[in-house]
């Protein structure tokens, strides 16, 4: 096989660039106009009605969202924005529609800005990220004619390299020229407002894939799905979940087909409802039958790893997953976020992942499907890689390595 290694290979990551979101700058001063425009929205359309305050425990500590406007209006706010999950149920339920979610990412990129942020915290997340960009971990493999790739995160390769591998199989009979790239989104420092750091680094690998021909991302990761819907001008996104039901899966499993089971739906995908129904349309052809929790679709809630709230007040992050252990009761729940599936379980939830079912059904259901956990999951991605490098290198045709 024919091998082609260009030579912008690894595209700059300074962090110092000049960033740009939809044409202006990411500065102090337009962060902190942001912030005063967006609470004096918050402010005069707020209605205090609480349907908001009801749902979530970030606001049952500090107020209404218009009530946190007003304070930040005069100066007295001591809301912490790094207790928000930044999953926007309050969104969702509010009559009026309003986007208090917004507000608090801004209020998370002006600390940033100062530099103000208490790094030692968030060391983890934030070196778990870097490493997901290392030469270790990442990798692209695009063969020739390849226009669609298949990204499936950094989670689910550790957790669970044989769901991502039969995932990628499954997709790869059905795509013509199905390229790999294995790398991070960079979302946590998204999240974080580090939204300098997180556009350098996005943007340079997205103008890379669209350098290269890609023109369509298919995701195992409803994080990913969420930075690449937002940020991924030129590119489509689908998750994977739409693209296998398309295909055509006829017979259920004997072992499974009385088997009844509930969904807990990832928030950065509240808003896709075609996700949804795809999730539970492949669940239903294995034959199981699904019972929808109060919190479902759009109105999903967060598993409690949103934002990274636990990291500095792991009481609110608690008090999600106890709503969710509440509404599931002795279900086995079902998501398709590895990162939802790992924190559920460790609340105490029964808890699989809808890759788990398509390697193996009925382990997945008795609760004995293959989950690794650190430092295994790191060697899992690099022994993913070193297979997914290898099955490019069997095929009769050259491949853009990156």
């Amino acid at each position: 096989m024919k091998v082609s290694t260009p030579k912008d290979t690894r595209p700059s990551l300074a962090v110092g660039r000049s960033c740009t979101v939809h044409g202006a700058h990411d500065t102090k001063p337009s962060l902190a106009v942001d912030i005063h425009h967006q609470a004096q929205v918050l402010h005069q359309e707020c209605t205090r009605c609480q349907a908001c305050v009801s749902q979530c425990a970030f606001l049952q500590k500090n107020g209404a969202p218009g009530d946190i406007a007003a304070s930040l209006l005069a100066g007295d706010s001591a809301v912490n924005s790094f207790e928000c999950s930044l999953c926007n149920l309050c969104e969702v339920v509010c009559p009026a529609k309003i986007a208090p979610g917004n507000l608090f990412l801004a209020m998370r990129r002006q600390v940033m800005a100062h530099d103000k942020l208490p790094s030692k915290r968030y060391t983890s997340i934030l070196k778990y990220e870097r490493r997901g960009s290392s030469r270790l971990f990442s990798w692209y493999g695009l063969p020739t004619g390849c226009d669609t790739v298949f990204f499936p995160g950094c989670t689910l390769p550790g957790t669970r390299p044989a769901a991502t591998w039969q995932i990628y199989q499954d997709l790869n009979e059905q795509i013509p020229h199905l390229g790999v790239v294995l790398d991070c989104c960079h979302k946590p420092s998204h999240d974080l407002g580090r939204q300098q750091s997180f556009l350098t680094w996005f943007d340079d690998m997205r103008d890379w894939l669209i350098r290269h021909g890609v023109r369509n991302i298919i995701v195992a990761c409803p994080n990913c799905y969420k930075v690449f819907h937002g940020y991924g001008q030129g590119l489509t996104v689908r998750t994977a979940w739409e693209i296998l039901v398309e295909t055509n899966i006829n017979s259920p499993y004997p072992a499974i087909a009385r088997g009844r089971i509930t969904i807990h739906d990832p928030c950065p995908l509240r808003d896709h409802k075609d996700v949804h129904q795809a999730v539970r349309t492949i669940l239903s052809r294995l034959g199981l039958k699904v019972r929808e929790m109060r919190h479902s679709r759009n109105r999903a809630i967060c598993c409690g790893e949103g934002g990274f709230v636990g990291l500095v007040n792991p009481d609110i992050a608690r008090k999600w997953g106890d709503i969710r252990k509440v509404e599931a009761g002795e279900d086995l729940v079902i998501t398709y976020c590895a990162g939802c599936a790992g924190f559920l379980a460790s609340a105490g939830m029964k808890v699989a992942h809808l890759g788990d079912l398509l390697v193996d059904p009925a382990k997945a259901l008795s609760g004995k499907a293959s989950v690794a956990r650190a430092p295994r999951t790191y060697l899992n991605r690099i022994r993913l890689k070193k297979r997914l490098q290898k099955a490019m290198q069997d095929t009769p045709q050259e491949v853009l390595l990156r």
